[in-house]
């Protein structure tokens, strides 16, 4: 098939229907369209575009009862199930938090937005919201369960479809991800401003200042600030944190939307290339192929050293970052470090001195 020009929707419903066994994404990738264009050419279809304003539609997400939250990029998908209480509105980032759907979320990213209805056999329909970036790849979605209020559902609807629905959606290039950015000759300071650190989100007003990036700080940082670790690390991590019972924060996401899941990790089961958390109420599918770059990395906070392991792709991009928790009735934060002091390191070695970052000076 001439794939040269764009696929009109109907067109694209013909393949579809010819291709039912492909996962949406999957299918746009192979008929090089985007999965918010695929979304679309359902409209009229079972698809009703909405506004694509978070703060019309968060707050009322937790009308629906229990649903199923989902995130993912390139290489890692994170599902949580739970409510969507506790909405706070920004203009430069937003939350949801409520101990089982934690989320980040960056509206500028949240460009569209779709309400679909999809049969499928045994007479069932499977609702979900689903919320799309400028270049149509998707930011976040909501899968309602068999416990969610149908009629909150109705309702939203009914408020916030679009007056002059399309079966075609624009969408603008791909942005290309940054590479990893740093100034050698700015090292003495990025060590001494991260070493005065107080909370971790400072990190990221320092390398704005100095020009940097994550990736490029890490690099240039280097050990005890930040230990490269080879790609197995992360699964070799996941494992412990099974066995020991420890637990973590796991930050997983895209540019518009960040998810995290607090707790342990029960069950994990390997499928090929991928690595399965298959526990009650919490799933993660995880590439493991996809990992190219592996960090622990030291800041230092009021509380104490934050620790984490963060994964990047071949393309400098954050596939998941992991942290120890603690709260009011347990801190797992020592058992986290001595887990991530014994990971491999590319030379074979380890970790194997996980040093708070505010003890560090040049």
């Amino acid at each position: 098939m001439d794939l040269s020009s764009p696929l009109d929707p109907q067109t694209i419903r013909q393949l579809r229907q010819d291709h039912d066994t492909l996962r949406d994404r999957d299918f746009a990738a192979q008929f090089q369209i985007t999965e918010a264009q695929l979304v679309a050419a359902y409209v009229g279809h079972g698809v009703t575009p909405i506004a694509a304003e978070i703060d019309a539609i968060f707050p009322r997400l937790a009308d629906l009862g229990e649903v199923m939250a989902l995130t993912r990029n390139d290489a890692c998908v994170i599902e949580k199930i739970g409510h969507y209480s506790g909405y706070h509105p920004g203009k430069h980032a937003a939350m949801v938090l409520n101990p089982d759907i934690d989320l980040r979320l960056f509206p500028r990213h949240f460009i569209s937005a779709f309400a679909v209805e999809r049969s499928y056999d045994g007479g069932g329909i499977r609702r979900s919201l689903q919320f799309f970036d400028a270049a149509g790849d998707a930011v976040h979605k909501v899968h309602l369960r068999p416990a969610s209020d149908l009629a909150a559902w109705d309702s939203l609807l009914a408020d916030l479809a679009l007056s002059d629905p399309s079966d075609q959606l624009e969408v603008a290039p791909r942005q290309a991800p940054e590479p990893a950015r740093a100034d050698p000759d700015k090292a003495a300071l990025l060590r001494t401003g991260w070493a005065k650190m107080t909370d971790t989100h400072q990190f990221r007003k320092l390398t704005g200042d100095l020009k940097m990036n994550r990736l490029g700080a890490y690099r240039l940082a280097g050990a005890p600030l930040a230990c490269p670790l080879a790609p197995s690390a992360v699964d070799t991590a996941l494992q412990a944190i099974q066995d020991t019972g420890t637990e973590v924060m796991i930050f997983v996401g895209n540019p518009g939307c960040i998810q995290i899941h607090t707790g342990p990790v029960k069950n994990l089961r390997r499928m090929g290339p991928w690595q399965n958390i298959l526990d009650p109420g919490f799933d993660l599918h995880l590439r493991l192929d996809y990992l190219t770059e592996v960090w622990a990395v030291n800041k230092p906070t009021k509380r104490g050293a934050a620790v984490s392991l963060e994964a990047f792709d071949a393309e400098g991009r954050v596939i998941l970052q992991i942290f120890g928790h603690r709260d009011e009735t347990g801190d797992h934060r020592h058992a986290w470090e001595e887990i991530v002091a014994a990971l491999p390191a590319p030379d074979e070695a380890t970790c194997a001195q996980v040093v708070p970052a505010a003890e560090v000076t040049q």
